[in-house]
């Protein structure tokens, strides 16, 4: 199912329960900011998560194959550090173009850091993206 199609459903419910204003935010505290993957390259911009919760991403269409991982900085533009798990593992989500991901098992991981940036492919072997790439990050408040 394409994005447009699962906005539009969502629009759909939203006007059913009511919600004048048509933003998800305001039926379950959730809200959306993007990130930026550049031209032939595969780290995305910094995006602060304060007061949210990464529950979902929406992956562009033309995605150059690559699973997801994160960076994280204790402040806003400061040294960017990979993240993993308690167990000492890359934190990862499978990612491919054109759908929304839940991101139910990694947001565990993600919880405590504030200042993100996305990576497309691992610490140990990064994909370039063969375009520019905007990914929608669903937070939950």
């Amino acid at each position: 199912m394409a994005l447009n199609s699962v906005w539009n459903a969502v629009q759909g419910w939203l006007d059913q329960k009511g919600d004048t204003e048509g933003h998800a935010e305001s039926v379950r505290g959730y809200t959306t900011k993007t990130v930026t993957i550049a031209l032939n390259g595969s780290l995305s911009t910094e995006v602060d998560l304060e007061g949210y919760a990464l529950a979902g991403l929406h992956m562009p269409a033309d995605w150059t194959a690559a699973v997801l991982t994160f960076q994280s900085a204790p402040i806003s533009g400061g040294t960017f550090y990979n993240v993993y798990d308690d167990q000492g593992n890359e934190v990862t989500v499978q990612a491919a173009d054109d759908r929304a991901i839940g991101v139910d098992v990694a947001a565990g991981a993600l919880a405590s850091w504030r200042f993100l940036k996305i990576r497309s492919g691992t610490a140990a072997s990064a994909v370039n993206q063969a375009a520019a790439r905007v990914i929608t990050l669903v937070l939950k408040g």
